[in-house]
């Protein structure tokens, strides 16, 4: 039965306290665990397909589905064995697909999500959903018959979509008065702007290089401030309830100059990656955000792995950053600190984030079951690989094949295991 105090929620934050709203029960052995998060608040029902009722709901199953299937189509194409209809490059197709074509959707189900409980307002829900998420699908089709179609119809295509959404978040904000989160709006407008330099990158140019590690550098700045509230925020209530003692460090000025760091690093990443100060610059922020997240007491959550995923998906972040760093000096190789940031914190960290936002306003218990700590531990799996590949290129193909099998495994599985949770509607 539900009941108790009101925590904190994944969605319920805003840009200055992040929280994350749940209740407690007690089990049938007696045992307080975390559980559904209270639905969001709306001011009339609604009675359509609950696939649509709320953001999360199709982006997450979508994207998670996406993500596989891209990555099941990637590898023989990336062995001669399959030619695709687009204007892109396989290697661009790759990396568009995932940066723009599966982020974006996860990045979408989340703030539509978190939207209504910024501004008070009903969800984007029912037949604006549908187009969405058909505005989204049709960018991948489009993206991968470009080829066919010409670049151009399909730049249009897939860049609608973002414009859409933020288009949407900025109706949303806006006719609440909550200035403040029009933040959200400029970090849609960020991968807007992305994803439009790669489709004339790929076609001027030849290859998209400067949109790439703008798309990855907004992605990772979001992880480092959304993440970097949520995850000691998580952390503390959890702490606080079953393993009292050592607490995160509150949110402070060391933040403040964590983010600064970051945020100039990527900034001379995306303009100079080549530069030395570049490489210098990322290795001090690699550092920063280390000495950050070890101030989280990540290592007193091993009895929950829901907890203990946001640490080891966050702890990604730092080594990309370390990664980067070093590839400008020729240390090791670009591609590791690449995938460290790609496969790393941000194949680990969204599926974190889907997993507990997908329990939590599903009305289930907030603890990962087997079949998720699968997921997390496939995910992992294929991150290792995938920078493994980089750092031994004589085992790449090896190693690029184990990282497929299990990235596809981590969101496939995510498919099988919450695809009926995210079809149904919310527990009672």
């Amino acid at each position: 039965m539900l009941g108790g105090p009101r925590q904190n929620s994944l969605v319920n934050l805003t840009w200055r306290n992040a929280a994350w709203s749940s209740r407690r029960y007690r089990s049938r052995n007696g045992r307080n665990k975390e559980s559904a998060m209270p639905p969001i608040p709306r001011l009339e029902p609604y009675r359509g397909p609950a696939l649509f009722s709320y953001g999360f709901r199709p982006f997450f199953l979508f994207g998670a589905i996406y993500a596989g299937l891209a990555v099941v189509i990637w590898l023989p194409v990336f062995c001669g064995e399959l030619a695709l209809p687009t204007a892109f490059s396989p290697r661009d197709w790759h990396v568009h697909e995932m940066l723009y074509g599966y982020v974006s959707a996860v990045v979408t189900g989340f703030l539509l999500t978190a939207i209504p409980n910024w501004t008070g307002r009903l969800p984007l829900q029912g037949a604006p959903l549908m187009v969405l998420l058909i505005a989204w699908a049709a960018g991948r089709v489009a993206v991968t018959l470009s080829g066919t179609i010409g670049w151009l119809p399909a730049a249009v295509i897939d860049g609608g979509f973002l414009l859409l959404v933020g288009a949407a978040a900025a109706r949303e904000i806006m006719a609440s008065g909550n200035w403040g989160n029009l933040k959200v709006v400029a970090l849609i407008g960020l991968l807007a702007a992305g994803n439009v330099a790669f489709h004339l990158e790929a076609h001027f140019e030849g290859a998209a290089d400067y949109s790439v590690r703008i798309g990855m550098a907004a992605v990772i700045m979001l992880i480092t401030l959304i993440g970097g509230r949520i995850v000691p925020s998580l952390t503390r209530n959890w702490l606080a309830r079953e393993n009292p003692g050592r607490l995160p460090a509150p949110f402070g000025r060391f933040d403040a100059v964590v983010i600064a760091a970051s945020a100039l690093a990527l900034l001379l990443w995306i303009v100079l990656p080549q530069m030395h100060a570049t490489g210098a610059a990322l290795l001090i922020a690699g550092l920063l955000q280390l000495a950050r997240l070890a101030r989280w007491a990540g290592d007193r959550t091993t009895r929950e792995r829901l907890v203990l995923i946001l640490h080891v998906g966050y702890a990604f972040v730092p080594f990309g950053f370390l990664l980067v760093g070093l590839a400008t000096f020729d240390v090791v190789p670009a591609a590791a600190g690449v995938h460290a940031f790609a496969g790393g914190a941000i194949g680990t960290m969204t599926l974190a984030v889907m997993t507990r936002a997908s329990l939590g306003h599903t009305g289930r218990t907030l603890t990962a079951a087997r079949a998720t700590q699968a997921i997390y531990l496939a995910i992992l799996l294929a991150a290792f690989a995938r920078i493994g590949a980089a750092l031994a290129p004589a085992w790449l193909i090896p190693l690029l094949a184990v990282s497929a099998i299990f990235w596809v495994a981590a969101f496939f599985g995510f498919g099988a295991a919450y695809g009926k949770l995210l079809v149904a509607r919310p527990s009672a």
